[in-house]
């Protein structure tokens, strides 16, 4: 990768509009570099405006009027083909992928690879767009609903997943027969880019997929408030995605909104400590933490709190923070300097809360560290359910562990925040389990395992980490078409 990169001759991408790659009508461009390798530059994209933006609604609203009319098995074809383009791509797609992100390599052809898998589940919905039939109350009249494609999808992904998360978004979309315009997050447009050139290469005619690289002010709001738009469809922070929703509210547009997370490990009891503590580090520290399904606390009895701490601190000792291209490497660095700067502001906090930094914290200086933004893997002990460590959304490598008296507190502090994305329990109570599944107010529980979620199951949180339809599984048919009822008297 390392090679791969040094040889790289970076080019100035285009905005993907019309199945064309054009300059955006501002003049402008801006550039990206290496998460890893700060001075090295990879690429550089169109600072684009509202000009853009309704010129890609446009191209997207006039493809979707013969999109719409393809047959549901022929979309899901193309998809198929797509999928098989993103495996016979992964490595070039995972090299930029943790170029611009940071995440090392084997997260990154992972992420490649489910978005493969998610693409083959979404192709096969192209031939699973159902309706019903039923009785009539009146004779001779036969009743039946139909679903129908909602028309152009604004797709807005974060920067932590560039390759699944556009792809969850824009591969339902044209199984159900909508039309995309994507923009993904300045801080990784790269991959994005590479995307829109397998799409084409798939076969998927021009202006169905269109891509506009800019800022939140000058592409997202126009694009969430183009009266062509017809759904929106967006994953990142709460704040802007109340503010997305309150947009779309004003003209009755859908919205599916992925959010926040402040997601719990509930440990009541176990019969290998050294399991639990592997899953808790993995789902926590995974992307560097800056994942909205990372657990963050870890909710454990008094009883077993000295035991499972121990395990957990010996599980991150094994973790190796390092560039993609290092081998061994397990943990890279945050995205960019603000990234790090917010969660070294948290690290404080902490201290300042009272809590008791048991390891990590500290940013890493020397060598490789001075190239990118790296922050150990940072552990808090003595934690209160009130702290504001234990109640915000940190997005980075810090985890927290609070102790409880029973089982009914550990519940209690498990739905004490605003958040509900997703919630682990470690136990060998089969009824404590499932009184955990039933209460936690979470949109996924995990018994006995962290927080890694599947290709084909739906995708979603409760409270303040999500709205609307839930993606990834069937559930996402509920976004992307409409039902009308049908009434035929013979």
């Amino acid at each position: 990768m390392e090679t791969w990169l040094e040889i790289l001759q970076p080019k100035v991408y285009g905005n993907f509009i019309g199945g064309q790659w054009v300059d955006s009508n501002s003049g402008k461009t801006f550039s990206i570099y290496n998460s890893a390798k700060k001075d090295q530059l990879l690429a550089s994209f169109q600072d684009s405006n509202e000009h853009d933006v309704d010129q890609a609604v446009k191209a997207a609203d006039e493809a979707f009027k013969t999109w719409s009319k393809v047959p549901g098995p022929d979309r899901g074809t193309i998809l198929y083909e797509f999928a098989d383009l993103l495996e016979k791509n992964a490595e070039e797609l995972a090299y930029m992928l943790s170029a611009e992100q940071g995440k090392v390599f084997n997260e990154s052809i992972g992420e490649v690879y489910r978005a493969a898998k998610e693409t083959r589940f979404a192709a096969g919905e192209a031939f699973r767009i159902d309706g019903n039939t039923l009785p009539g109350e009146r004779p001779n009249v036969w009743n039946s609903t139909v679903r129908q494609p909602i028309g152009v999808i604004a797709a807005i992904a974060p920067w932590n997943f560039p390759v699944v998360t556009p792809v969850r978004k824009i591969a339902p979309a044209l199984a159900f027969g909508c039309t995309v315009v994507f923009k993904p997050a300045s801080a990784t447009p790269w991959t994005s880019a590479r995307l829109m050139e397998l799409f084409a290469e798939a076969g998927f005619p021009n202006g169905v997929v269109n891509l506009v690289v800019g800022g939140g002010s000058k592409v997202g709001n126009p694009l969430v408030n183009h009266p062509l738009v017809k759904g929106i469809s967006f994953t990142g922070s709460t704040n802007l995605g109340v503010q997305i929703n309150e947009s779309a509210g004003r003209r009755l547009v859908k919205t599916q909104l992925e959010l926040g997370g402040k997601n719990p490990a509930v440990v009541l009891d176990y019969e290998n400590v050294e399991n639990v503590a592997k899953q808790i580090v993995s789902a926590a520290f995974a992307v560097s933490g800056q994942r909205c399904t990372a657990i963050s606390r870890v909710i454990v009895l008094k009883s077993e709190k000295d035991e499972l701490t121990n395990a957990i601190i010996q599980e991150m000792k094994q973790l190796q923070v390092g560039p993609a291209w290092e081998q061994g490497a397990t943990m890279g660095p945050l995205v960019d300097r603000n990234q790090l700067e917010a969660v070294q502001k948290y690290v404080h906090i902490g201290k300042e809360e009272g809590a008791t930094l048991l390891y990590g914290g500290e940013q890493l200086h020397g060598g490789k560290y001075d190239e990118g933004h790296y922050l150990a893997p940072t552990l808090f002990g003595d934690v209160t359910p009130n702290m504001r460590i234990a109640k915000e959304e940190i997005f980075g490598p810090v985890l927290s562990i609070i102790a409880v008296n029973d089982e009914k507190e550990a519940f209690e502090v498990a739905n004490s925040v605003d958040y509900g994305l997703a919630a682990s329990i470690f136990t060998k109570n089969l009824a404590s389990a499932y009184e955990f599944a039933d209460k936690v107010e979470s949109g996924m529980v995990h018994i006995n395992h962290g927080t890694a979620s599947a290709a084909h199951l739906p995708f979603g949180g409760v409270k303040q980490s999500g709205f609307g339809a839930y993606s990834i599984g069937h559930s996402n048919i509920e976004f992307f078409t409409n039902v009308k009822a049908v009434y035929f008297q013979y």
